[in-house]
């Protein structure tokens, strides 16, 4: 068994910092690489992806990365771990292979492969079955809105991961993977944890939370003295030094921008937080009461005293669905009566739409610059505010009148308020809206798949 192991993050989201997984392996010494791509609006639109092309369908951001990585990652003994897969992990596998052939490498690389997420095709089974798939917030039952859905992924844990990493995998992809199973995993095989030793597994967990979002704690999106943190430009992605007892350190490597501190980790620990003695996952059932912070030194963090509760009999599953269609626009209004302008062409826009008889489920104004963000809190702007942003949205079931909509933006230019400006990116695009259906499934129900292949 290994004193410590190092996993850094090298992504927080699929079009994250190209060179962050880069620096992570070539800056400092590291074990493992966890690479999370996916969020619930990923799946569908790698679907759709894959749907107009059989061969699509995964983060093709991954391939070039391995390719560029991979020389080191043999060199130094680094794993990687990642859910870049999406809806297509044997077509990932598959480029990674060759990938790691046209490197020179065949025979020093074995790929894992996870898969069982992906369960679209089965949802008429289930239903046959007489399982309900109900959505966890509304109660609405999947059945109504089952010929509008575009993918159903669950949401597996570390079990296919670990199960990979002890069959000699050193590349390892998925699909809907959990964020904090990436970083799990590889503690539980180096460090023999059982998958019913509750802290431990939760200390696991609460460590991939930790740096799951990449830089978000190391500095990035940090509120606390934020015009103090350090270089931003060439910010450190962050690292988990763990041990076998369940306490970790977070830290990031030298020479590197950004900044770890209690601070910085308090915040990501607030990300996406329910009930902080319940944070479910398919692995256990964390409690971030339990968590104890410490500096540690310069960009160190001690994490020590996790403990966890039991996991439940249910995955959970991300659905997403077609909801219709939107189009944005936006125009800018100068000084003076800036604002007062902005709320003028709001009205115009709003009465034209109106006497075109177009139907929507909602049209949205914001005012940048006024109260986009703050919304009623933020009050009245004063006079001599220079500029306002109008943004205005429509959002419907009927393509024919959102793409109408598009036509009425610009026409504002010359027969709405005057010192108007900001519509050089053109005609606002109609977009499909994809909506979010989570819900839960027995975990009876899911078998997941591990193969390891070699390039």
């Amino acid at each position: 068994m290994k004193e410590k192991v190092r996993v850094a993050s090298g992504q927080g989201f699929w079009g994250d910092l190209l060179t962050a997984p880069v620096d992570q392996v070539r800056g400092g010494p590291i074990d493992y690489l966890m690479l999370d791509y996916l969020a619930e609006v990923t799946m569908s639109i790698m679907q759709k992806q894959r749907a107009r092309d059989p061969q699509a369908g995964y983060a093709k951001d991954f391939i070039s990365l391995m390719r560029e990585i991979l020389p080191d990652c043999v060199e130094k003994n680094i794993k990687v771990l990642s859910n870049a897969g999406g809806v297509n992990v044997a077509g990932c596998a598959e480029a990674i292979k060759d990938a790691a052939r046209d490197l020179g490498l065949s025979g020093k690389v074995k790929i894992g492969v996870v898969s069982g997420d992906d369960i679209l095709d089965r949802l008429d089974e289930f239903a046959d079955q007489g399982v309900e798939i109900t959505n966890m917030e509304t109660g609405e039952p999947l059945s109504e809105i089952r010929d509008k859905v575009q993918s159903a992924n669950v949401y597996l844990g570390a079990a296919g991961l670990v199960e990979a990493l002890d069959k000699g995998a050193q590349i390892i992809v998925g699909g809907r993977l959990t964020d904090t199973g990436l970083t799990l995993a590889p503690l539980m095989h180096e460090f023999g944890w059982k998958f019913d030793d509750w802290d431990l597994v939760s200390a696991g967990t609460i460590a991939g939370h930790i740096i799951e979002c990449g830089a978000q704690s190391s500095g990035g999106n940090c509120q606390y003295d934020w015009k103090n943190i350090p270089d931003l430009g060439r910010v450190g992605f962050p690292i988990v030094e763990a041990f076998p007892n369940g306490e970790f350190i977070v830290t990031k490597h030298d020479a590197t921008g950004g900044r770890v501190n209690v601070q910085s980790v308090k915040e990501q620990l607030l990300y996406e937080m329910g009930d902080p003695k319940a944070y479910i996952t398919p692995d256990v059932v964390a409690d971030f009461s339990s968590i104890n912070l410490a500096p540690d030194g310069d960009n160190r963090v001690h994490v020590f005293g996790i403990t966890g509760n039991p996991k439940t009999e249910f995955y959970k599953v991300s659905i997403a669905y077609s909801a219709g269609w939107k189009a944005v626009g936006t125009l800018v209004y100068a000084w003076p009566d800036a604002y007062d302008k902005a709320k003028a062409a709001d009205k115009v826009l709003r009465d034209r739409l109106d006497r075109l008889g177009l139907k929507f489920d909602l049209i949205l104004t914001e005012f940048v610059g006024v109260n986009a963000t703050h919304g009623h809190l933020a009050g009245e702007p004063s006079a001599d505010i220079p500029e306002v942003q109008l943004r205005f949205g429509v959002r419907g079931q009927n393509k024919a009148d959102v793409e109408r909509f598009t036509k009425e933006l610009a026409p504002l230019i010359l027969t709405g308020p005057p010192a108007v400006t900001g519509f050089a990116g053109g005609r606002p695009k109609v977009e499909e809206i994809m909506a979010y259906f989570p819900a839960l499934i027995p975990k009876t129900l899911i078998e997941t798949k591990v193969d390891v292949i070699e390039a």
